[in-house]
């Protein structure tokens, strides 16, 4: 579900719906209705997984630390979107107070940007 995900410019309304896809998957991996009224964080833990908007911000940022290690003069393709991936990843090292330093060393940038599974 995430693949390339890395580099999406993932908007509020997509990521709304990949949660909500998400959900559904694992509802109906643990055979429960919405009409079961069971909550998604029991659900969530039953399964032991993570929350997309996580793993999509751990995918993001572990492309931005391989994009910050490759040399300056690399090549850029064409063209520009709304909303650049650079302001995506911008605000996701705003939100989990991550340095660029931090991102050009692999080892620190691992630790920083891993997302446990409960």
């Amino acid at each position: 579900m995430l693949y390339g995900a890395e580099c999406w410019p993932a908007k509020r309304r997509h990521v709304q719906q990949l949660s909500v896809a998400e959900m559904r998957m694992l509802r109906w991996f643990c055979e429960h209705t919405r009409r079961d009224r069971v909550r998604n964080e029991a659900i969530r833990d039953r399964v032991g997984v993570a929350t997309i908007v996580e793993k999509l911000t751990q995918h993001r940022q572990r492309w931005f630390g391989h994009v910050q290690r490759r040399p300056p003069e690399a090549p850029r393709g064409r063209g520009r979107p709304k909303l650049t991936w650079d302001e995506s990843v911008k605000r996701d090292l705003k939100d989990w107070n991550i340095s660029k330093e931090i991102v050009l060393d692999r080892s620190a940038c691992r630790l920083a940007i891993n997302v446990p599974e409960p």
